[in-house]
């Protein structure tokens, strides 16, 4: 286990929440971009199947808390994007 891995998910780990939290209240796609959040996603998953295949340690918990989190403001931003059409028509 590498305490640099571990710093550097829990940093990343940290700012998801605001960012949820912004997404869910402001109802707004803007700021966001859904390649940018899938890309990171993708990125969680690689480094959860690493942690699995060939150096499994604790800290696959913080990829896999990671990827939730984007995910979940992933899916807010769908949310978000359907709101904005709705709002348009």
């Amino acid at each position: 286990m590498s305490i640099f891995e571990v710093i550097m998910l829990t940093c990343f780990g940290a700012a998801w929440p605001f960012s949820i939290y912004r997404s869910y209240h402001s109802q707004s796609t803007n700021g966001k971009s859904i390649v940018f959040l899938l890309v990171l996603i993708v990125g969680y998953i690689a480094g959860i199947i690493h942690k699995l295949m060939f150096s499994f340690d604790y800290v696959i918990y913080l990829y896999v808390i990671n990827a939730i989190l984007v995910s979940i403001d992933a899916g807010l931003w769908i949310r978000n994007a359907k709101l904005e059409k709705i709002q348009q028509k």
